[in-house]
């Protein structure tokens, strides 16, 4: 049995392969990688929807590199669109760094700063 993690770790990243469709949400403080489709939400530290990955649902995240496909509503403080990425819906942003020619074609929100 191939084992991603020791003893010593306390975090494994959720990998969506490619391939593999998953119905249904996903919610944890660690990485997200997707590779394959998931249909539903998903809340994580980071989110990585990669080349050939495809989201369909909201996501909420600190951190999202979106080289696939997202159809729904992100909310996440630093965003990275890479080239040949797509999005549908709206993303609600502190940072958003775009790279190259993207399929943006989403409403584009600017968070707010939170008063302490």
């Amino acid at each position: 049995m191939l084992a991603f993690t020791n003893a010593d770790e306390k975090q494994s990243p959720t990998i969506v392969g490619a391939g593999c469709k998953l119905v249904g949400n996903i919610d944890t403080d660690h990485t997200v990688q997707i590779h394959g489709t998931v249909n539903g939400n998903i809340t994580a530290g980071t989110i990585i929807i990669g080349r050939g990955g495809n989201v369909i649902g909201d996501i909420k995240a600190n951190t999202l590199f979106l080289h696939g496909s997202l159809n729904g509503k992100a909310t996440v403080k630093n965003v990275n669109v890479f080239s040949n990425a797509t999005m549908v819906g709206t993303l609600f942003y502190k940072t958003l760094n775009i790279t190259g020619n993207t399929g943006l074609e989403c409403k584009l929100e600017k968070l707010k700063e939170s008063k302490k």
